[in-house]
């Protein structure tokens, strides 16, 4: 998609976001493929942002946790856990819920934004502090 659509970002001096997740920097279990490809997902961001530079694009990632999605509860099926158990052993973290949509759009705009002028080749960990 990214090769598809670069002509008209370096055309309007736009950004990519790709949306990786929190499972590169820590894997989990049920996941190796997963875990793997989100891992690509951040060096291709860092070396498209290189090959990108020299045309003013910015290429960054977004690394949400936990999301209330339908994803979260067809990953807690695929563990084989009830939903009910498994969301709130998913919110345990220094900020103590599951992240909604909007607080990964968020971060995205702001990096799509003039106030991530120099920001490229970077990825954001948006997981309410699970990593940490």
């Amino acid at each position: 998609m990214c090769r598809a659509a670069l002509p008209h970002i370096i055309k309007i001096k736009g950004t990519i976001i790709n949306i990786g997740s929190g499972w590169p920097f820590k894997g989990g279990p049920k996941a190796t493929a997963y875990c793997a490809s989100k891992a690509g997902l951040l060096n291709f961001t860092r070396a498209l942002a290189i090959d990108c530079g020299k045309y003013g694009v910015r290429v960054n990632c977004v690394c949400p946790g936990d999301v209330d999605t339908p994803m979260l509860r067809k990953e807690a099926r695929q563990l084989g856990l009830d939903e009910e158990e498994f969301l709130p052993e998913a919110a345990m973290r220094p900020l103590p819920r599951l992240g909604f949509p909007k607080d990964v759009a968020g971060v995205a705009l702001s990096l799509a934004s003039p106030l991530a002028d120099w920001i490229t080749g970077a990825s954001l960990v948006v997981d309410g502090g699970g990593l940490a």
